[in-house]
């Protein structure tokens, strides 16, 4: 029997990208979530420049296992990029970003200007 490696890309061109909801919140932000689970903090990297968020990381495989003793690999590995346009209401001084059980999650507050406000109206007599 031949041992196949699995590629669900292959047709895209390669490369692997984690799945991400994006949503904002009632507390004005922007919140990004990605499945990244095997990975080691240290192997992600988060950058907010010129209105861009990116998000760099590389999955590395299990190095005690080698190629030939594999019957069949679907999980993916390897580096990946993300990036998403911001709006420009987003204070990029402010992003935070944790990682917890393979989900990172960064979010992006809204500066003040951008926050609606409650503007009261006097009747004049």
């Amino acid at each position: 029997m031949a041992i196949v490696r699995w590629d669900p890309f292959r047709e895209f061109g390669g490369a692997w990208m984690p799945p991400v909801d994006i949503y904002s919140t009632g507390e004005h932000e922007l919140v990004i979530k990605a499945e990244i689970p095997g990975m080691n903090k240290d192997d992600i990297d988060i950058t907010v420049e010129n209105f861009t968020l990116t998000i760099r990381g590389e999955k590395k495989t299990e190095q005690a296992i080698k190629d030939e003793q594999f019957h069949r690999v679907e999980r993916s590995y390897g580096t990946f990029t993300r990036s998403f346009a911001l709006p420009h209401t987003v204070d990029s001084n402010k992003v935070q970003a944790e990682y917890k059980e393979g989900v990172l999650t960064v979010k992006l507050p809204l500066r003040e200007e951008a926050k609606p406000k409650q503007i009261k109206v006097n009747v004049a007599a």
